[in-house]
């Protein structure tokens, strides 16, 4: 059942046009993320659902009854009220009265909120939007609408919530730029792009796959276009005699494809390697100790930072991960243990946060704030100057001359990466690096840092980005000292859950200690088994009879489905449909192939024991 349309709709803030005539649509019981590069309106399109903002035209049409909740980037709770009554009292009704306080300790706990009576006005921005969570997940809509969920969450926080929303029975839109979540929980991806919207039936990793289909079959149309332009050119400047009804329909045909627009390329943001030279002596932490409050945070720490490292720092909210950082750049000096920094090493620092007013004057000019750092930086390239390097971070001309109020949180979030990578460290320190930052930025950093010539340390709860870029891990543990585990986050995961069952394991092969053995004559191990003789079974040999023919029946359905993709590029409806066949397809023509081989080396093999 369609429960959401959103119906030509078009959205523009002055000259800067959002939306030009885009529509989608939601199916009861579907979980959509939306996606986009920041600044393409993805917060505008969630608001306007929500009925915060409307359309300029088009309209959102909702089934009828529909409850929706909106979880902001940024929520606002009365600050004297306690952290229980701010998610009680706007969630509280007769079905629920009687549980809806532990439901909402219980979730609060899981989300580490763990005093009730904590007053809203002490709550830093994470914890609010932890509280906001709680409050929207409490009210079980019909609709939930979500800007960055998994923001200020830690791992096991983001692994608690992707299973609730895998289970959660109303629909739900998302936007988040964590892409196992994406991959996990979304049914369908909502792409924002360039005024339009895309809508793929489809989790993350599908629809890279349909997206990449579409984007090829559009250059194969442009390849296409500007063969048949060449050739219509060449008719033309021969001299055609323009008074013949099929002369004429020529020349009209020539003017349609040399007017018809080529497709518009994704803006990327590109990045040459820019540190300075980092000598021999880099970092080196000697048994570093750090407390607050009684608490120790720090405990016994010592490592040396080599060249090129790549580390992930990794815990439990509160764990002491940013203090880590702040100790490594002397913001904040250890209680005990002593620091050596090297006399080439450059910091530079992408704070977890970045406020407007603070670290950013809203009535600068974008090209004046990252000139503040340097007029120009040196590249493996060469020199790039500031409104080079602006270009590359998706500000392009008139844009760089906007004032940085004007600018989204996610735009903000990119020109301040461009500001420190402005600054040409060799040590890059990024507490939260995927915070706010569009996936097509986090691609392009990713690979930034993969030929970044310098030491990365990066805090992050996002599993994707440091599967990608870490091979060492450091872990909290509760006593404030650090693990450290070899590879990225999953190789972490899978070595702590292997050392849990290997824990079990010891304590069962304890209990075997006590003298118990397993029953049965002792003789039978000592058997020589008896050599089975092969022969196909009767199902075996008629499949074995008729599989060849089975694999150039399913050959023959692949092909004409791959004709069809290309016969149906522009609708993306038939397009999804389609490429799900041919998925399907593929699948079974692997399987029966690999049931071909099997029964190819059982015939051999019976061939083999007969000549025997």
């Amino acid at each position: 059942m369609n429960i959401l349309t959103v119906d030509n709709i078009t959205k523009a803030y002055g000259v800067r046009k959002i939306f030009d005539n885009a529509s989608f649509y939601l199916q009861e019981g579907e979980k959509a993320g939306i996606i986009g590069i920041n600044g393409t309106g993805k917060t505008t399109l969630l608001k306007i659902i929500a009925g915060i903002e409307s359309p300029d035209s088009g309209s959102v049409i909702m089934a009828n009854n529909m409850t929706v909740r909106y979880l902001p980037q940024t929520p606002v709770f009365n600050d004297s009220d306690t952290v229980l009554q701010a998610v009680v009292r706007d969630n509280k009704t007769e079905e629920n009265q009687w549980t809806i306080e532990s439901d909402a300790k219980s979730m609060m706990t899981k989300l580490g909120i763990d005093d009730f009576d904590e007053l809203c006005g002490h709550l830093s921005g994470g914890q609010k939007k932890r509280l906001a969570l709680v409050s929207v997940l409490l009210a079980k809509p019909d609709i939930l609408l979500l800007d960055e969920p998994t923001n200020h969450l830690d791992s096991e926080m983001s692994a608690w919530l992707e299973e609730q929303l895998k289970s959660y029975r109303g629909s739900i839109i998302m936007i988040t730029h964590d892409r196992y979540f994406l991959d996990s929980v979304a049914t369908r991806i909502i792409e924002v792009d360039k005024g339009s919207i895309y809508s793929y039936e489809e989790n993350y990793s599908g629809y890279l796959n349909l997206k990449t289909l579409r984007e090829d079959i559009a250059d194969a149309q442009e390849r296409k276009r500007q063969s048949i332009l060449r050739v219509e050119l060449e008719w033309v400047k021969r001299g055609a005699r323009a008074r013949s009804t099929k002369q004429k329909a020529r020349l009209e045909r020539y003017e349609e494809l040399k007017n018809t627009a080529a497709p518009v390329k994704d803006d990327s943001v590109e990045l040459g390697s820019m540190a300075s030279r980092l000598g021999r002596t880099t970092i080196e932490l000697h048994n570093i100790h750090k407390s607050f409050d009684g608490r120790t945070i720090i405990k016994d720490f010592s490592y040396n930072f080599l060249k090129n490292d790549r580390i992930g720092i990794i815990g439990p909210n509160g764990a002491g991960k940013s203090t880590l950082l702040k100790v490594i750049m002397g913001e904040y000096t250890p209680d005990a243990g002593d620091i050596e920094i090297g006399s080439t090493v450059k910091i530079g620092y992408f704070a977890q946060e970045v406020k407007l007013g603070e670290d950013m004057d809203p009535n600068q000019r974008v090209i004046d704030y990252i000139r503040d750092v340097a007029e120009y930086v040196e590249t493996e390239d060469g020199k790039i100057t500031a409104a080079r390097l602006l270009e590359n971070f998706l500000f392009k001309g008139e844009d760089q001359y906007g004032l940085i109020g004007k600018l989204s949180g996610g735009e903000r979030r990119r020109l301040y990466l461009c500001k420190v990578l402005m600054s040409a460290p060799n040590v890059l320190i990024l507490d939260e690096p995927t915070n706010d930052l569009d996936i097509t930025t986090l691609t392009v950093l990713e690979d930034y840092l993969d030929h970044f010539n310098g030491i990365v340390i990066a805090v992050s709860h996002d599993r994707y980005f440091l599967d990608r870029v870490v091979r060492r891990i450091f872990a909290f543990k509760p006593d404030g000292t650090l693990r450290q585990s070899e590879g990225g986050y999953t190789d972490y995961e899978i070595r702590t859950a292997f050392e849990r069952e290997e824990l079990g394991n010891n304590a069962k092969s304890s209990d075997a200690k006590s003298g118990k053995v397993a029953e049965g004559p002792a003789d039978t191990w000592k058997q020589k088994p008896r050599e089975k003789k092969l022969k196909f079974s009767y199902n075996e040999q008629r499949e074995y009879e008729t599989i060849e023919d089975d694999i150039a029946k399913l050959e023959g359905k692949l092909s004409s489905v791959e004709d069809d993709i290309v016969k149906f590029a522009r609708d993306f409806a038939k397009l999804n449909e389609l490429t799900k066949e041919k998925e399907k397809l593929e699948a079974e023509l692997m399987e029966k192939m690999e049931r071909w081989e099997y029964l190819e080396e059982l015939a051999a093999a019976i061939e083999a024991q007969k000549s025997n």
